[in-house]
Formats: C-alpha cells, structure tokens, sequence
C-alpha cells in the first residue's frame, strides 16, 4: 500500500513539473522599447526638485534611479513640466503656481 502511495505521489510531482516546463515563460517588462513619461510632485519632500529642475548633474543620477526604480534602464529627459502636460493648464500660470509645477521624467530604453 506504501508503494501504491509513494508512486501515485512520484507521478504527481512528475507531471507538475512537465506541466510547469511546457508552459510558456512570459517576462513581466514595464515598457517594450516605449519611453514613458512621469510626473513627480515638485513639492515630494525629497528636495529633488532643485536637481531635476535645473537640469544639474545631480538630475540627471536623480532621473536615471528613478527611471530603474520603475523598470525602465535609463532617464530620456528630465526637467519641470511643460503646462500642457499636466491638469490645469487652461489659466496663464502665477508665479506662486509655477513653484508647483510638476517635474518630468521621460524613462526608454
């Protein structure tokens, strides 16, 4: 009866690992050769902002990690926003709104 178990349990295991190897290996890739943009709060308390938006050397390691933190291999551009890219930019911007202006990262690769 032992052995009855014990090759019914063999068989088990045996076909779930065929059925496991037959099945198609499907890689889960945030983009396929597609850049994608993000927009990131300017006020994210991180202190970011001061790198990204003046496209300084510290945006562009900034933009890069972030851009591999999401999937993607390397930042594209980086900087504030452009008004069309976001909501709201139907009124002409105040100076206290262009403070609030999100940032931009563009991820490919």
């Amino acid at each position: 009866m032992r052995r009855a178990v014990a090759l019914v349990g063999l068989f088990g295991i045996a076909i779930a690992g065929i059925s496991l190897s037959v099945m198609p290996t499907s890689r889960s890739v945030a983009a396929a050769n597609e850049p994608r943009t993000f927009l990131i709060p300017a006020s994210d308390g991180y202190g970011v902002a001061d790198c990204i938006s003046t496209k300084a050397e510290c945006g562009k390691i900034v933009a890069n990690a972030w851009c591999e933190s999401q999937g993607f291999g390397k930042a594209v551009a980086f900087g504030v926003a452009n008004r069309e890219d976001f909501t709201g930019s139907v009124t002409k911007p105040s100076p206290a709104q262009a403070a609030e202006q999100p940032l931009s990262i563009t991820c490919g690769e």
